[in-house]
């Protein structure tokens, strides 16, 4: 169950750069460390939803409901456009400024856990990534998810806090120049609207 083959798919899955990690980037460059920490907390407690769903059948619900499917696809993606648009808005969410704002960190938090949550792919993908490395006895198949999916949540914060930490840091050397704040705000949406698409063209 729990094997070194297990742990090596999950860093991988982990560390490839996706929304999340995206998401706790922008923080650390736009908000310092302590947004940072709470952007990977609430991207990494986004994936309980989609856990629970695979131990309890309902990823198999979603993936055969069209109608349930397009419901939480579409508000995905009308969510990663209204990020998308703060990362161009003065004050925004995702703005990369010199002022630090005072937003409460359960505010950043909360946006970073619906990032995944309203993303109705998860589900079947963890679904898919745990299947493999079951023992196959229906009596603890329930446990072993459970422990499967908490290492790969605390993998998950782990790794979310070090490319936060990371941004945070770069945050001081890129403050001095307007012209790459500009960039990197244009950046960030043009890539948050490219996610939105490419979640628009998902199918169940």
């Amino acid at each position: 169950m729990l094997s070194t083959q297990f742990l090596l798919t999950a860093f991988v899955v982990v560390i490839a750069p996706g929304t999340g990690v995206l998401y706790t980037l922008a923080l650390g460059l736009g908000r310092g460390k302590r947004a940072a920490l709470w952007a990977a907390l609430g991207c990494t407690f986004g994936i309980v939803p989609h856990l629970l769903a695979a131990t309890l059948g309902l990823a198999a619900v979603l993936h055969t409901s069209a109608l349930l499917f397009n419901i939480v696809k579409f508000a995905g993606v009308a969510y990663l456009l209204y990020l998308a648009y703060s990362a161009l808005r003065s004050g925004g969410a995702l703005n990369v400024e010199p002022s630090t704002n005072s937003e409460p960190g359960i505010a950043i938090a909360r946006r970073g856990a619906l990032i995944n949550i309203l993303n109705p792919k998860l589900s079947i993908f963890f679904l898919s990534l745990l299947t493999p490395f079951l023992s196959g006895n229906p009596a603890t198949v329930t446990q072993e998810i459970v422990i499967l999916g908490s290492v790969f949540m605390a993998m998950t914060f782990a790794v979310f806090v070090l490319y936060g930490l990371f941004a945070s840091q770069a945050r001081a050397k890129i403050l001095g120049s307007v012209r790459i704040m500009a960039w990197l705000n244009r950046s960030f949406a043009a890539i948050f609207a490219l996610l939105a698409g490419r979640l628009a063209l998902e199918r169940a």
